[in-house]
């Protein structure tokens, strides 16, 4: 299986995600536990992309202002450990922010069958991409990076 790590960018996993969420809620028409209004739903499902983002934004400001790389197909060529900004709260701000805003998604389609997708793309960044990356950062900053995993959470 190590034939998929760094191999598909985060932002393409989350649109594929994103479809098949589509494809699903549209060929599996099941009714949520509960009616929400339209406008409700569409304000949530805004409000929760738009925080997602954000989230992800600060990452990429974080990762210019450090001046290292955000290609995360390279995480061996990192030249900066980025722990300030929104890094202070979490180590993967970029795919906290894509998993928000899959949840966003969800809400807007309305289906619970859509839910379904959000672990398979949180187990599926965390295997393929967070794990390669944590260990190149552990070769490149050793006890630096030790450190800071013992004190910043994966996610959240």
């Amino acid at each position: 299986m190590n034939a998929l790590e760094l191999k598909v960018p985060p932002p393409v996993v989350a649109l594929c995600l994103a479809l098949l969420m589509w494809l699903v809620a549209s060929a599996v028409p099941v009714a949520p536990p509960f009616d929400l209004s339209i406008g409700l739903r569409a304000s949530l499902a805004v409000a929760l992309a738009v925080i997602g983002q954000g989230i992800s934004i600060a990452g990429i400001v974080s990762f210019r202002r450090a001046r290292t790389t955000i290609n995360p197909l390279k995480p061996g060529a990192a030249s900066a450990l980025v722990r300030d900004g929104v890094f202070r709260f979490t180590r993967n701000p970029m795919y906290l922010g894509l998993l928000l805003t899959l949840v966003g998604w969800a809400v807007w389609l309305w289906s619970p069958a859509a839910l379904l997708f959000l672990p398979v793309f949180a187990l599926y960044i965390d295997r393929f991409q967070i794990s390669p990356e944590e260990r190149a950062l552990a070769t490149l900053f050793g006890a630096e990076f030790a450190g800071y995993r013992t004190r910043v959470r994966k996610w959240l």
